[in-house]
């Protein structure tokens, strides 16, 4: 059986953890939590603006001791049994004094008969110095589940008297799936406040608000896109399966009951230039969802364990703005470095790690759309099934897909005629790909435009095709490698 947040850090001290790190803005649920698993341990608190303060009352006791101070008055051979909470001390943590007094604490914890000291580090940001890591145990705050929400936003409407039907009740649930209590009371009052209600209209207020976590986390970015799959020439075999997915997306609860496992995701590899990542755009507009992009490097941290923090912390976001589709460009480079040996390299490796076991265990709606250039670069276990529900490979477009590219953009920009002969453009663009023609296409409305008659015609467009070089021609040694390590992989094919 799964054991609840206040069983589980209770079994965290009983095993004589003796620093337990939470990393929490929301001090007051996290006093609550310890309060519940204190079991008659006298506790002691330490906070950045007051010092020593009353653990209930939070009134500054006296005397108001530096941190090292108030740790050495504590770190004696006496039998105790004591929980020390310190808030708001990462800034501190690289004082020495200080890492050694934490040391002392720990290690007579747990090797010294009756003395049973627990240490909870509390801080908005995680700093683990590289002296204290084997000591300290990363506590996570579950965010609530779809009951304990229910029970919040009940509660809340009980205190103005609000009548909610059961379905704006499972409707507002869902929305702030994600959220902890405290950032789901803020938007429940924002609601109450705007409009004097809560209703099912407020759910665009919940995915305005999320948009705001994603913002303030800075790991992550949000896309704002027009593109659909009008909008992708070709790749048609890869449209059908991600409109078959979007079918179980916009119907998760029927689907779960059906026996369907939520969607994990898609890995796309292939060509420079061939509509990978309009495909990740497309595919989070077709799912009606939030596209999300995930950017490895501003994960990186200077401190030990920072970065895979950063990871989390990303994750819990993402999974906090789901349903949402979760985009990694360029997967290779993300990754680069896994299996090396030396800083770098190790932080990527754990990342990679830490990055895997999620792909493979998450329950969240959070659709992980990757996309790779170079497959070759990729470590072997994105290849496989299990990490993603399928891998397709998108090639350079062949005719009739170059034809329908050629149809997208020149309607897209208003010069499309039914005289301009297509034949003739197939044959001047063998070895195109689909950023080459958009290029192409572009580049003769231009000279149309500085033109006598201002109009696109056929003629125009071989001017400007034949002063192009196609990616097929000034990446030919890649282009060539790629095609080979493609023919060894066993990918489905996207066109």
């Amino acid at each position: 059986m799964e054991l609840n947040a206040t069983q589980k850090l209770a079994s965290y001290v009983d095993a004589l953890r003796p620093i337990i790190y939470i990393h929490s803005f929301d001090f007051q649920a996290v006093d609550s939590l310890i309060s519940a698993a204190s079991k008659g341990f006298t506790i002691f608190e330490y906070n950045k603006a007051d010092k020593y303060v009353d653990f209930a009352t939070k009134a500054p006791k006296q005397p108001a001791h530096p941190l090292n101070e108030f740790l050495a008055l504590l770190d004696t051979n006496e039998a105790k049994k004591a929980f020390i909470i310190l808030k708001d001390v990462h800034q501190q943590l690289n004082n020495p004094e200080i890492i050694a007094r934490l040391k002392s604490l720990a290690l007579k914890t747990i090797y010294k008969d009756d003395v049973y000291v627990t240490v909870f580090l509390v801080n908005t940001a995680l700093v683990i110095p590289p002296e204290l890591e084997a000591m300290i145990t990363v506590f996570d705050i579950p965010l609530p589940n779809h009951t304990e929400i229910l029970t919040t936003i009940n509660n809340y409407a009980l205190g103005f008297k609000l009548a909610l039907s059961e379905t704006v009740l499972n409707e507002l649930a869902v929305s702030f799936k994600g959220l902890s209590d405290f950032e789901i009371r803020q938007i429940l009052n924002l609601a109450y406040q705007e409009s004097g209600t809560i209703d099912g209209n407020d759910k665009l207020l919940i995915l305005n608000e999320k948009e705001q976590i994603i913002k303030k986390s800075g790991l992550l970015e949000i896309i704002h896109f027009d593109a659909d799959l009008g909008s992708i020439g070709g790749l048609e075999k890869l449209k059908e399966y991600v409109t078959a997915k979007a079918r179980i997306f916009n119907n998760l609860g029927e689907a779960k009951k059906f026996g369907i496992d939520l969607p994990k995701g898609l890995l796309i590899v292939g060509m420079p230039g061939c509509g990978k990542s309009l495909t990740a755009k497309a595919t989070a507009n077709l799912f009606e969802v939030p596209l999300l992009r995930l950017d490895i490097g501003k994960l990186m941290g200077k401190y030990v364990g920072e970065s895979e923090e950063n990871l989390r912390k990303a994750i819990k976001t993402a999974e906090a703005v789901s349903p949402c589709v979760l985009w990694i460009d360029e997967l290779e480079k993300a990754f680069a470095g896994v299996g090396g040996s030396g800083g770098g390299s190790d932080i990527t490796t754990r990342l990679f790690g830490n990055f895997l076991t999620w792909l493979q265990e998450k329950e969240s709606s959070v659709y992980v759309l990757a996309t790779s250039n170079d497959v070759s670069k990729l470590p072997a276990e994105f290849l496989r099934k299990g990490r993603f529900d399928e891998l397709f490979l998108v090639n350079l477009p062949n005719d009739e897909e170059r034809r329908s590219i050629f149809d997208i953009h020149l309607k897209k920009r208003g010069k499309f005629n039914h005289a301009i002969d297509t034949i003739k453009l197939l044959k001047a663009t063998e070895g195109f790909c689909g950023a080459d023609i958009e290029a192409v296409v572009k580049e003769a409305i231009e000279a149309a435009f500085f033109s006598a008659d201002k109009t696109i015609t056929t003629e125009k467009l071989l001017e400007t095709i034949a002063i192009t070089k196609p990616i097929s021609v000034t990446l030919k040694k890649e282009i060539d490698a790629l095609q080979k390590k493609f023919e060894e992989c066993d990918f489905k094919a996207a066109n």
